[in-house]
Parts: C-alpha cells; sequence; structure tokens
C-alpha cells in the first residue's frame, strides 16, 4: 500500500527525517507517534504530497509520489487542525467538499451517529471545538477512500463520540482499507492499533505489534512502553 525508501528532509540546517524506510500493508491500522518534533508531521505530509522530501521515495498504490497528485484521489485526510472559513454553514462545507472531491459519498449516516443533524444549519464559526472535530470526522469518513490518514482525530471528542469513532476505523479496517493515525492518547492507541512506528529525531526507533513493543520493553502498556524506548532510545 505505502513504501517508504531512505526517507531525507531537512528544514535550514534542521534534519527532521533521516533515512526513514517503511512500508505500511493494506488492510492495517497503524499509529505514528513520537514526540513533538519527532518527524511524524513531517512524514505523513511527506506521504500527502505537501512536502517535498530531499531524498528517498514513497510509493503509493504502485505510483511514486511527488508530482503525481493522482494518487490523492485515493485518500482521505484529518488534519490535526482544520480551518474552514467561519461563515459556511455545516451543510454548505459537506457539499463544497463533495463538490471538489467529484466523488460519491455517503454523508448520511455519519451525520446520524455523531448527531449532527440540529447542527447542518449552523455556521462553523458558532460551533464548540468538539463539533468542529466531528463534522471534519464525517468530511474524513464519507468517502469510499483505500488509505485514510488521521492526525490526532480523538482532539475534542465526547465518550459517545470516541467509542464511534473506533467503530467506524474498525469497520474502514474490515473492509480492507489501511488507516494511518497519529495521537497522544495512548489508551486509545491501545485499543484501536494494529502496529505501532514511534519516531524519535527523524528516525523510526520501533515498529510493529502492541505485544512486541510490550515484550521487548518489559511493560505492562503502551504508554509505559513508549516511555521506556524514548528514555533508551534504542533501535529496533
Amino acid at each position: 500500500m505505502i513504501k517508504i525508501e531512505n526517507l531525507h528532509k531537512k528544514f535550514g540546517k534542521n534534519k527532521v527525517l533521516e533515512g526513514v524506510d517503511i512500508h505500511f500493508d493494506r488492510g492495517g491500522i497503524y499509529a505514528i507517534l513520537g514526540p513533538n518534533g519527532s518527524g511524524k508531521t513531517t512524514l505523513i505530509k511527506s506521504i500527502l504530497g505537501m512536502v517535498l522530501p530531499d531524498k528517498g521515495s514513497i510509493t503509493v498504490n504502485g505510483t511514486t509520489i511527488p508530482r503525481q497528485w493522482t494518487y490523492r484521489q485515493q485518500l482521505s485526510y484529518l488534519p490535526q487542525i482544520a480551518n474552514f472559513p467561519g461563515n459556511l454553514r455545516v451543510s454548505e462545507l459537506i457539499s463544497m467538499i463533495k463538490d471538489l472531491r467529484g466523488q460519491e459519498a455517503n454523508e448520511s449516516h455519519l451525520v446520524q451517529l455523531f448527531e449532527l443533524e440540529k447542527y447542518l444549519d449552523k455556521r462553523l464559526s458558532t460551533l464548540s471545538g468538539g463539533t468542529k472535530q466531528k463534522v471534519n470526522l464525517v468530511l474524513a469518513f464519507m468517502f469510499d477512500s483505500p488509505l485514510l490518514i488521521l492526525d490526532e482525530p480523538t482532539s475534542g471528542l465526547d465518550p459517545s463520540s470516541l467509542i464511534s469513532l473506533k467503530r467506524i476505523i474498525r469497520t474502514e479496517k474490515e473492509m480492507g482499507k489501511t488507516v494511518l493515525l497519529s495521537s497522544h492518547i495512548m489508551h486509545f492507541v491501545e485499543e484501536i492499533a494494529d502496529e505501532i512506528v514511534y519516531l524519535l529525531e527523524g528516525k523510526i526507533y520501533f515498529k510493529g505489534s502492541l505485544d512486541a513493543l510490550k515484550e521487548l520493553t518489559g511493560e505492562g502498556n503502551v504508554e509505559h512502553a513508549i516511555a521506556a524506548i524514548a528514555t533508551t532510545q534504542t533501535y529496533v
């Protein structure tokens, strides 16, 4: 699904990614973790074609990027912060994104699932942060994309919406789709992820299952296991 080879990226003198080699198979849920400044956002944006690497290659479904933008029609992206014009109504935003994508969308059940019916005629500027996040989730999941990239998808969600989100992600996986997500909520990661990728200072320190991570570190939960890797800074 995604193959990344020898990826390097610098911003000025700051080395953000250093020789990243990794692949993500179809039909898995992968959590990309790391502290602020570890390179995970740059890695995600490189896959999206929003950042051009200095060296290395990225292949998505057999298409080598960048400058082959048609592959983006096969993915959906939830940014950590989505800034849309505040004067747009929710229904107008959904219609606009559908027009821009030019693809079939199925948003009705998502609107019901996240209880957004009463907000469809509301302007985005009047919505709370949690409600905006639910709108963004509708935009991310309403297309039948084989690849989903979710940056901090749990931000601002109430417990009921969080349960719905986990159910949707699992359903997408059962349909053979690939999900890449980043999150600082380790309980969420532990419940939902098949594999973890841990980045530190632009390098991959771990890639594998949650059980393998716990066995490697001798820790009983993901939060403590991640902390152990960050402390030892040992490549795996």
